[in-house]
C-alpha cells in the first residue's frame, strides 16, 4: 500500500517533468550568473552560543490542512528575523504544502537571514531553481533517495554554492548519510509515510551523530522544555514551523520559544 511519501513523490515527479518540459536545465543553469549572493547557512548554524532556530513560513500540511488563513510569508519571515531566528525555511511545495518558490524569492528580497529550500528534492533542476530563487541551502530526505541519488544530489548541491541539510527519519539510514559526506543532518521526528510524531525520536539517534556534524532536531518541538531538552542532548540546532505558525502572535512564541 503507498504511503503518503510515495503519493508526494510521484507528484513531485511529474511536477519536475513538467517543468523542465517548459524550460529546461540547461537554460536555467545559463541564468546562475544572475542568482543573489550567496548567504552562509550552515555558519549561522554553528557559530557559538544557544541553540540555533530554523523558523519555518508554512501554509498548510498533508496531515493537519490548512495552518495558517492569514498567510504573509513575507511578514511572518519579517517576524522571524526581527525575534531571533538564525536561518528561515520556506516550503515550496504546492500541492501538499500550499507553498510556493515565489514565497522564496519574495522573501530572500525582504530579509538578510540565509534561506533554506524545503521541498521533495529528486532531481538537479530543482537545486538551480533554488539558487536562482535565493536559496542558500535545500532539504535532502533520505528516505526519497537512494544512495546514488543522495550522493549525486548532496554534491551538486555543493557545487551550486548550497549547503545541504540531509534529514533522516530511519536510523538505519544514517550511515547512509554519512557515507554521502553529509555535515548537515537533520533527524525529523515524522514519519513521513503516516505523518505520526515521536518527539523523543532525535533524542534516541543524537547519540550515534558524529560531533563534528551540526545536528538539527525537526517537527514535534512546542515548547521551552523541548528546546532546553534538546540543547541539553548536544542538538545543535531546531526547525520549527506548525507550533509557530499557529500562533496569533507569532514573534511572542518565538521569544517563548528561545526563552527571551
Amino acid at each position: 500500500m503507498s504511503t503518503i511519501l510515495d503519493k508526494i513523490v510521484v507528484t513531485k515527479r511529474f511536477e519536475i517533468d513538467t517543468a523542465k518540459r517548459a524550460v529546461s536545465e540547461a537554460a536555467l543553469r545559463e541564468r546562475l550568473g544572475d542568482a543573489p549572493p550567496r548567504r552562509d547557512f550552515f555558519a549561522a548554524l554553528s557559530a557559538p552560543g544557544p541553540i540555533k532556530l530554523i523558523a519555518e513560513v508554512k501554509k498548510a500540511s498533508p496531515s493537519v490542512g490548512l495552518i495558517r488563513a492569514d498567510f504573509d510569508p513575507v511578514a511572518i519571515a519579517k517576524t522571524y528575523a526581527a525575534h531571533g531566528a538564525a536561518c528561515l525555511s520556506v516550503l515550496t511545495d504546492e500541492p501538499y504544502f500550499q507553498g510556493r518558490l515565489e514565497y522564496l524569492a519574495a522573501i530572500r528580497a525582504a530579509v538578510d537571514l540565509p534561506l533554506l529550500r524545503k521541498d521533495f528534492i529528486l532531481d538537479t533542476y530543482q537545486l538551480v531553481e533554488a539558487r536562482l530563487a535565493g536559496a542558500d541551502a535545500v532539504l535532502l530526505i533520505a528516505e526519497c533517495l537512494d544512495d546514488c541519488n543522495l550522493r549525486k544530489l548532496h554534491n551538486a548541491a555543493l557545487e551550486l554554492g548550497l549547503a545541504p541539510l540531509v534529514e533522516l527519519y530511519e536510523p538505519a539510514n544514517l550511515p547512509r548519510v554519512l557515507a554521502a559526506g553529509a555535515t548537515l543532518i537533520g533527524v525529523n521526528n515524522r514519519d513521513l509515510r503516516t505523518f505520526d510524531v515521536d518527539f523523543e525520536h532525535t533524542l534516541r539517534i543524537r547519540r550515534d551523530v558524529p560531533d563534528d556534524c551540526i545536528l538539527v532536531g525537526e517537527s514535534g518541538i512546542r515548547t521551552r522544555a523541548d528546546v532546553e531538552k534538546l540543547e541539553a542532548a548536544g542538538v545543535d540546532a531546531i526547525l520549527v514551523g506548525e507550533s509557530l505558525m499557529r500562533e496569533p502572535d507569532i514573534g511572542a512564541a518565538v521569544d517563548r520559544l528561545l526563552g527571551r
